[in-house]
């Protein structure tokens, strides 16, 4: 990067650099991940579905209000661009909303109505498209789905995946995280549930997802001249979970029975609008979808998990808007730059001009071909309003 961007642009590469010091302490999941989960499952069922689970929360590290203090003492009337102005007040209000979020798990409706204001409630037509996704017939199971292959077969599969980049990749089991895999973007690591099975299907599944977008836009993030590409565009989540589900499809590893995961995630969540318990949603999942007693716990955990919590709407709008994206034959390339959203692809697009931000490092290898042979998923991308 040159030194001169740096001399034209020195008050917003200092904040920048204050806020990325600031916020290296709140990943959110790291937080509201249950650390008791498989306890209070076990609880919940030998209750009859009755006993709601109390789930135990990681402490804080640190401390919200010194950090809604100094995050609000950065002096943005010295940046002199008024939109790069306006845009790192966006940042740093989506980042107060996240302290805020991250203070209050565990509380209720306080965290609930936090986590509203990063997340959103899901859309009347998220609920259709929902819907009309959960109407079609179950796929019939393959040798794929079998879940036969242990955390070690997993690490040893994402090990020969991420070959075809060139990034590190490295791997870490964890008994703490409510997915069978997840990228911490702190660590630069991809976590795998220590007691997890998978099946063939899934590990093709995860490795498109986890490594082809997360860690792919966490190394891009890093390579960029500012560190707000890799801590996080405000409502940056839609567009990453959209590309990252939208990786899955191209890389042939999309199935039915995953979009209609996404389309439950979107009714959870919608239940919590409704005022519905931990208990009233697992009966809506479990009672009257018919779902397995355990997938339907894990969906219900997932949207409860904090006090409510409706990030898993934003997986199947966010498919929505970057297979239209497909469709139109525009390209990827600046949605993966780091974890950034398609609202601000403008702002992208204008850093790029100045120097500001710089094309991209790491490519998506599913993005090159669509390797998709079910026709049924076509069609249902193709509907979904």
């Amino acid at each position: 990067m040159g030194t001169q961007v740096i001399h034209q642009y020195p008050n917003v590469f200092k904040i920048d650099a204050n806020l990325d010091r600031l916020v290296k302490k709140i990943e959110l999941l790291t937080y509201l991940n249950p650390q008791n989960i498989e306890k209070e499952k076990q609880r919940f069922f030998a209750s009859k579905y009755t006993e709601v689970p109390v789930f135990k929360y990681k402490k804080l590290q640190f401390n919200p209000y010194e950090l809604h203090r100094q995050l609000f003492s950065q002096r943005l009337e010295l940046i002199k661009d008024e939109q790069i102005r306006k845009f790192y007040q966006e940042i740093i209000y989506y980042y107060a909303n996240m302290i805020q979020c991250i203070e209050t798990i565990g509380q209720g409706k306080k965290f609930y109505y936090n986590s509203l204001r990063v997340y959103g409630t899901p859309t009347d037509r998220d609920v259709q498209n929902a819907r009309f996704i959960l109407h079609f017939k179950e796929e019939e199971n393959t040798g794929d789905m079998v879940k036969k292959y242990s955390p070690e077969d997993a690490k040893r599969y994402f090990e020969k995946y991420v070959e075809q980049y060139n990034f590190p990749l490295n791997i870490s089991y964890s008994t703490s995280i409510a997915a069978d895999a997840m990228v911490s973007n702190n660590t630069q690591s991809l976590l795998i549930k220590k007691n997890a099975s998978f099946s063939k299907n899934q590990l093709l599944t995860l490795a498109h997802h986890e490594i082809g977008v997360h860690l792919v836009t966490t190394y891009n993030g890093l390579a960029q001249p500012l560190k707000v590409f890799s801590n996080g565009f405000p409502k940056n989540v839609e567009t990453q979970e959209g590309l990252a589900v939208f990786s899955e499809y191209m890389g042939g590893a999309l199935s039915l029975n995953r979009l209609k995961e996404l389309a439950y995630r979107v009714i959870a969540s919608d239940s919590l609008i409704k005022g519905f318990s931990f208990s009233d949603t697992f009966d809506l999942l479990h009672g009257q979808y018919k779902l397995e007693k355990n997938h339907a716990f894990t969906i219900t955990m997932r949207v409860h998990r904090g006090g409510g919590f409706t990030k898993d709407r934003l997986y199947l709008s966010g498919l929505r808007k970057v297979y239209k994206r497909y469709k139109n034959g525009l390209p990827m390339d600046s949605l993966i730059t780091g974890k950034v959203s398609l609202e601000h692809e403008d702002i992208i697009l204008r850093w790029t001009d100045l120097g500001l931000s710089h094309p991209i490092t790491h490519f998506n290898a599913a993005f090159k071909e669509n390797l998709n042979t079910n026709k049924k998923l076509d069609f249902i991308l193709d509907n979904l309003k």
